[in-house]
């Protein structure tokens, strides 16, 4: 397993992704390095599930906040390119994803999750794992959260945000607020 460390290297990783035009892909990090992009990289246990769609889709409604920041995302679980495609294809009201505006990354042989620490190896599927990565490629932040739990997109933006700050930020800094 890569030592993961904030404020060291992030693990590199590329991997085949269903893109927002529902064409195949590949999604890197040194894609997004070479863009001077910010990386918001989130791991998730599989597709067809209940928790999954709520932040998936979430993180899609949010796109325009992220694109803003010059970060982009990428939603990443050991599932296939294939099951991806049919997931994203199945209607919001049917417990799919509909139309995304980032891609869905397939780490089917585990490597990425693996590297970031978050495979649960005896099962196959990832921890929610989120990771966020300066566009020079040093892991900023990450958080791991039990998989009974979603996240919340508007936390990741406003830590997103604050990193972005390159200042000290206080306890429950939001936009606006004076830094230290």
């Amino acid at each position: 397993m890569h030592d993961l460390i904030v404020g060291k290297a992030a693990p590199s990783f590329e991997m085949d992704a269903v893109m927002p035009d529902k064409s195949f892909g590949k999604v890197s990090l040194e894609d997004n390095m070479k863009h001077d992009k910010w990386t918001v990289l989130f791991f998730y246990p599989m597709d067809f599930t209940f928790i999954c769609p709520t932040e998936i889709t979430e993180m899609s409604d949010y796109f325009d906040e992220f694109d803003e920041l010059d970060a982009r995302l990428i939603g990443v679980s050991t599932d296939t390119i294939y099951t991806h495609l049919a997931w994203i294809n199945t209607e919001r009201t049917k417990n799919g994803l509909g139309q995304l505006q980032y891609p869905l990354a397939a780490d089917t042989n585990h490597r990425v999750a693996k590297k970031y620490g978050v495979l649960i190896e005896e099962e196959g599927i990832a921890l929610r794992g989120l990771f966020i990565i300066n566009p020079k490629g040093e892991l900023q932040y990450m958080v791991v959260h039990h998989n009974n739990i979603g996240r919340d997109t508007e936390e990741v933006l406003r830590v997103l945000q604050a990193l972005q700050t390159g200042r000290l930020c206080p306890a429950s800094w939001r936009p606006g607020d004076d830094t230290l």
